[in-house]
């Protein structure tokens, strides 16, 4: 979110992670780019937004800006949806502890489009992001929502996010119009430019290193990677492009390995003339035409990074539960930064407006 917001001309003050390894990224791009934003390795719920103000020299209702995308396991339609009963659902509302007491001209929040339809204390569909609104509008914000597509403002990724913008008093924000559309669309009453392909971005990275056994940390700067064992490349060498393992029936059960008709992502190879479909933590999909996973720089094109943005921390091979996010993980649980470029412009095009 931060490329984003600052690409919009915002200048960031301080940045609250508690992933290590997600904390040794934004460190690192703030000391090449010579950002003098404060990066603060910690529990969000460890913090007193007093003190933060304090730190930073600010006032209450001086700062323009809070944004945030807290963890979204607990709202996600592709997650067990345990909403408040996990621990990191409640850091949702974290957002509202630290508004109540800094006051900022504006919140910026995304988040999964399940958290619409997470379920509560009184199992009532939507009761939690109810909740979120009436506790916002308890401390005298207006929030205004919308679930975005990526891919309707250039990203090629077909990836939908919940994104709330919440004001003091009159709010007077309103969401951009969508820029691109598939191409059946690009053709009618509205100019849109059509989706973009994920070959257009892929193009021009030179060949990836190659994994090595037992080796998660690596010298190369821009992660350009290859995690994909043996067995692996044999088995996606049976996909065509654009298509997933699953769907190959004609092939034995040795290579299939028990994949049943819903496994549409598990082994999907991607189409460079389409969009990709949400980068996820749990699984990393598959070059269009080669016999490997993507590595994460590619992951970085695909979510809108520029070649100038550095990852730190482990590249780990596949899927399985880890406590600190590897390079993958890191893309994909990360806000496009054109997208949140987009969003940015529109609230600093608002505080302008008001002069606020």
């Amino acid at each position: 979110m931060d490329i984003g917001v600052r690409d919009a001309g915002f200048n960031i003050l301080a940045e609250i992670e508690l992933d290590q390894h997600c904390c040794a990224t934004l460190s690192t791009n703030a000391k090449r780019h010579k950002y003098k934003t404060k990066i603060i390795h910690a529990d969000i719920r460890s913090l007193a937004p007093e003190q933060l103000l304090n730190d930073l020299a600010l006032k209450k209702g001086e700062l323009d800006l809070l944004f945030g995308g807290p963890p979204c396991q607990s709202f996600s339609l592709a997650g067990k949806q345990l909403g408040l009963e996990d621990e990191r659902g409640l850091l949702l509302f974290e957002i509202i502890r630290f508004a109540e007491a800094i006051q900022p001209k504006v919140i910026f929040i995304e988040q999964v489009k399940g958290l619409l339809s997470s379920k509560g204390k009184n199992n009532k569909r939507g009761e939690v992001f109810e909740k979120f609104i009436k506790d916002l509008e308890a401390i005298k914000y207006i929030p205004k929502w919308r679930v975005i597509m990526a891919a309707d403002y250039g990203v090629p990724q077909l990836r939908e996010r919940l994104f709330v913008i919440a004001t003091r008093g009159h709010n007077g924000f309103y969401f951009i119009e969508r820029t691109h559309a598939p191409i059946e669309k690009c053709n009618g009453l509205f100019s849109y430019k059509p989706y973009i392909g994920i070959g257009e971005v892929l193009n021009g990275l030179s060949e990836p290193d190659p994994k090595i056994k037992g080796k998660t940390v690596y010298d190369r700067l821009d992660s350009h990677v290859d995690v994909t064992p043996q067995r692996d490349r044999e088995r996606i060498a049976q996909v065509p492009e654009g298509s997933y393992l699953a769907a190959q029936t004609h092939l034995g059960e040795e290579l299939r390995c028990g994949l049943s008709s819903k496994d549409t992502t598990k082994y999907l190879r991607l189409h460079r003339k389409r969009p990709s479909n949400t980068l996820r933590c749990g699984e990393i999909f598959y070059h269009p035409t080669e016999n490997r996973y993507l590595t994460p720089r590619e992951y970085m094109r695909i979510h809108g990074y520029p070649d100038s943005y550095l990852l730190k921390g482990p590249i780990r091979s596949r899927t399985g539960s880890v406590p600190n996010l590897d390079q993958h993980r890191q893309i994909a649980n990360s806000v496009p930064p054109p997208l949140a470029k987009v969003m940015a412009l529109q609230i600093k095009g608002l505080l302008d407006e008001q002069n606020i």
